[in-house]
C-alpha cells in the first residue's frame, strides 16, 4: 500500500526548460552583484566559506563568482550553489520577475493526493529553499501546504541508495509503502535498491522499453491508491 509520494522536480513536476532557461540565467546575471553585496552576511558567509572548500583554494569574492559562474555552466551539484541561487532566485519570485512553472496535471493530481490522505514529499538536487520558492510561487498557486516536507542533497546525492534509505527514515515509514517519481532512471533505481515503488515521467520524447521501471507520460496516469 502506498502512503507516500515522493516527487522530483525537475522533468517531473516542472519542465526543465523552465529550470534551465529561466532559473539558472537568472542567477547567473545576478550571481556577482549579490556576492559583492552580501559578502558579510550571516546567512551567506559560511556558504561563500563552503564554495572555497569546495573549489580547493583560497578564492576572494571575484574567484568565488568565478567559480560558481563555471558551477553554474556546468550544471554542478554544489550544495553552496544552490543554497545562493535559491537565495537569488527568492528575490526573483517576490519581485515577479518569473513564478515557478508546474504542470497542470502534476498540480492537479498533487492536490488530489493531499486530498486523498497521501504525504506528499519533495527529493531535489535543487535546495530545500528553491524547493519552496517554486511551489508557494507556482503557475497555479501556492502549492506548498500540499507538501510534509523537503529534501535536497545534505541527504545524499540522488543515485545513491542511502539517500532514500534515509528519507523513509525520516519520513517514519517503510521505504516499501513510499511511490518516488523522477524522469532519470539511475535516480529510480536507487530507489528500488531500498524498495521503493517508482514510476517514470517521461515528458518528452518516447518511453524506453528497456527500462524497468514503469513510464508515464503525465501525472494523470498514476494511481497510487489503486497500485499504479
Amino acid at each position: 500500500m502506498i502512503r507516500a509520494i515522493l516527487t522530483d522536480i525537475e522533468g517531473t513536476t516542472s519542465s526543465i526548460r523552465f529550470v534551465h532557461d529561466v532559473l539558472f540565467p537568472y542567477a547567473r546575471k545576478h550571481m556577482a552583484d549579490f556576492v559583492h553585496c552580501n559578502a558579510e552576511d550571516p546567512r551567506v558567509v559560511p556558504l561563500l566559506n563552503d564554495v572555497r572548500l569546495e573549489a580547493g583554494e583560497a578564492l576572494d569574492l571575484d574567484g568565488i563568482v568565478a567559480q560558481l559562474i563555471a558551477w553554474i555552466d556546468a550544471d554542478r551539484k554544489s550544495t553552496p550553489l544552490k543554497a545562493l541561487q535559491g537565495m537569488i532566485w527568492e528575490s526573483g519570485y517576490q519581485k515577479g520577475d518569473f513564478t515557478g512553472h508546474i504542470y497542470p496535471d502534476a498540480a492537479a493530481q498533487l492536490r488530489n493526493w493531499h486530498a486523498a490522505g497521501l504525504q506528499l514529499y519533495v527529493f531535489s538536487s535543487g535546495s530545500v529553499q528553491a524547493q519552496q520558492l517554486l511551489f508557494r510561487h507556482s503557475d497555479a498557486g501556492d502549492l506548498t501546504p500540499l507538501f510534509s516536507g523537503y529534501y535536497d542533497t545534505r541527504i545524499g546525492t540522488k543515485q545513491d541508495p542511502a539517500a532514500y534509505r534515509a528519507i523513509a527514515t525520516a519520513i517514519g515509514m517503510p521505504a516499501s509503502e513510499v511511490l518516488f517519481l523522477s524522469d532519470i532512471g539511475t535516480e529510480l533505481d536507487a530507489a528500488v535498491a531500498v524498495g521503493m515503488r517508482t514510476t517514470m515521467l517521461v515528458r518528452d520524447g518516447s518511453p524506453d522499453p528497456s527500462d524497468t521501471h514503469r513510464q508515464v507520460s503525465d501525472f494523470s496516469a498514476i494511481d497510487p491508491l489503486g497500485g499504479s
